[in-house]
C-alpha cells in the first residue's frame, strides 16, 4: 500500500491543467469539504491551512479573546494552546489522567471560574478523552468544546466517531497525520451560525462567504460596488492543490486508517507482561486510532535513554518522546506574550499539572505509519526484544 497513490496523482493533475482558473470555483475545495463532512456525518465543514489555524477559527467565530480562558491540556502539541494565544485568550492548563494521558474531568472542574468560555479536548495519540462528562461539565457551565483530533481520524468513544460530540471538530492534514496532504486543516460543526463565522474568519472576511459557500462568484466581485469585507478575517484558506489530495485521502481513509489500527494491536501484543512498560491505556468503550502507539516507561527500572539506544541497536526505527509539557516551554516560562496584557497576570509553574509533568519524561510514542504490516511486525519484535533485555 502506498500512502500516495494514482488517486491523489489524478486529482492533483486535474488541479494544474486547470492552470488554477478562478472560473472552476474552488472546485476541489467544495468536493473535500462534502466528502469530509460525510464521512464525519457532520453538517458543515471548512478547509484550513493548517490544523492550528481552525482551532483559531473557532475560538474567534464564537466570540472569545481578551480575557478569556480556555482550559486545554499541558500534554500534547503546544499548537492547542497557541491557538488560544492567537485569539488573545488565556490558556488555562488541566491535568491528565495518568493511564490515557488525556485531559481529567475532574481537573478540568478545578479550573473553571467566572472567565472560562470555553474548553478544547485532545485525542492524544488516536485515543478520545472521556467526552461524556466532559460535555455534560460544558452544558453546566455554558461552556464551548472544541475537539483537537489532529491525531485522530475514525477514532470511536462508545460506538460514536470523535469529533461528534463537541460544538466544533478540529482534525489536521499536515505530513505526520493519518491522513494527510503535506500540510491542511478541516473544521466540522453542526451549528449554522458557528460554521459561518469559521468561514469569515478563515477567508479574511469576505461579506459573500458563509457556511456552505467557499468562493465568491466572479460577477459579484468584479463589480465596483462590491462590499467586501464585513469580518474580520485571517487568509486561513486551504490550497485547490492541498484539497486535491486531502479528498483523495479522505476516499481512501479507511484503508490508511485500519492500517494504523492493525499496527497499534500488533505493537500491543509485542509489550504484553512487561509490568514496567505500559501502553497508553484503552478502555472498552474506546477505539484508538493509533496515531503513534505510546507507552509509559518505567524509568526507575531502566532509563529513557539507555532504552532508547537499545532499541536503535537492534534495528528499531527512531522515536519521538513527549512534547515537553506546554506550560514549562520557555514561551510560558519567560511570559514571552507579546503585548498580550491580559495573560501577563497569570502563572505558569511546575508543579501545576503532577500527571502530566510525571508521564511527560516517560512517555515513548512509536510510529504506525508503516505501509506494510511486514516492517511493523518486525519493528514489534524489535520492541519485545528489547524489552526483554531490560527484564532483569
Amino acid at each position: 500500500m502506498k500512502r500516495i497513490g494514482e488517486l491523489e496523482k489524478k486529482y492533483v493533475l486535474d488541479v494544474l491543467e486547470g492552470q488554477f482558473k478562478t472560473s472552476r470555483g474552488a472546485e476541489y475545495t467544495k468536493k473535500f469539504e462534502n466528502a469530509f463532512k460525510e464521512k464525519f456525518k457532520s453538517k458543515f465543514a471548512i478547509s484550513h491551512a493548517n490544523g492550528t489555524a481552525t482551532m483559531h477559527s473557532v475560538l474567534e467565530a464564537a466570540g472569545i479573546g481578551i480575557g478569556d480562558e480556555v482550559i486545554v491540556p499541558p500534554l500534547t502539541m503546544a499548537s492547542t494552546s497557541l491557538s488560544v494565544l492567537h485569539a488573545n485568550a488565556i490558556p488555562v492548563f488541566a491535568d491528565v489522567d495518568i493511564d490515557t494521558f488525556n485531559i481529567d474531568v475532574s481537573s478540568i472542574e478545578e479550573r473553571i471560574t467566572e472567565k472560562t468560555k470555553a474548553i478544547i479536548t485532545v485525542a492524544l495519540y488516536g485515543l478520545s478523552p472521556d467526552m461524556d462528562p466532559i460535555i455534560s461539565l460544558a452544558k453546566k457551565h455554558n461552556l464551548i468544546v472544541i475537539e483537537d483530533n489532529a491525531e485522530a481520524f475514525l477514532s470511536y468513544y462508545k460506538g460514536n466517531l470523535v469529533g461528534t460530540f463537541g460544538d466544533a471538530a478540529s482534525f489536521s492534514f499536515q505530513s505526520s497525520k493519518h491522513l494527510s496532504s503535506g500540510d491542511g486543516g478541516i473544521i466540522i460543526t453542526n451549528n449554522e451560525d458557528l460554521a459561518h463565522g469559521i468561514r469569515k474568519v478563515s477567508g479574511l472576511g469576505y461579506k459573500s462567504l458563509g457556511a456552505m459557500n467557499a468562493k465568491i462568484k466572479k460577477n459579484v466581485i468584479q463589480h465596483p460596488s462590491f462590499e467586501r469585507h464585513d469580518y474580520i478575517g485571517w487568509n486561513y484558506r486551504m490550497s485547490e492543490l492541498n484539497c486535491a489530495v486531502a479528498l483523495a485521502q479522505t476516499e481512501r481513509a479507511d484503508e490508511l486508517i485500519d492500517q494504523r489500527k492493525k499496527i497499534g494491536k500488533t505493537f500491543k501484543d509485542a509489550i504484553e507482561g512487561f509490568e514496567w512498560f505500559s501502553p497508553q491505556h484503552v478502555g472498552q468503550d474506546y477505539e484508538s486510532s493509533y496515531w503513534a502507539f505510546a507507552c509509559r516507561l518505567d524509568t526507575e527500572h531502566v532509563s529513557w535513554d539507555d532504552f532508547r539506544e537499545r532499541f536503535l541497536h537492534e534495528g528499531g526505527d527512531s522515536y519521538y518522546g513527549a512534547w515537553i509539557v506546554t506550560y514549562l516551554e520557555p514561551l510560558f516560562k519567560n511570559r514571552m506574550f507579546r503585548q498580550r496584557e491580559a495573560i501577563m497576570k497569570h502563572i505558569y509553574n511546575s508543579g501545576l499539572c503532577p500527571n502530566a509533568e510525571k508521564l511527560q519524561p516517560q512517555i515513548k510514542a512509536f510510529k504506525t505509519n508503516y505501509m506494510s504490516l511486514k516492517e511493523a511486525k518486525k519493528q514489534a519484535e524489535i520492541l519485545n526484544s528489547t524489552l526483554r533485555f531490560f527484564n532483569v
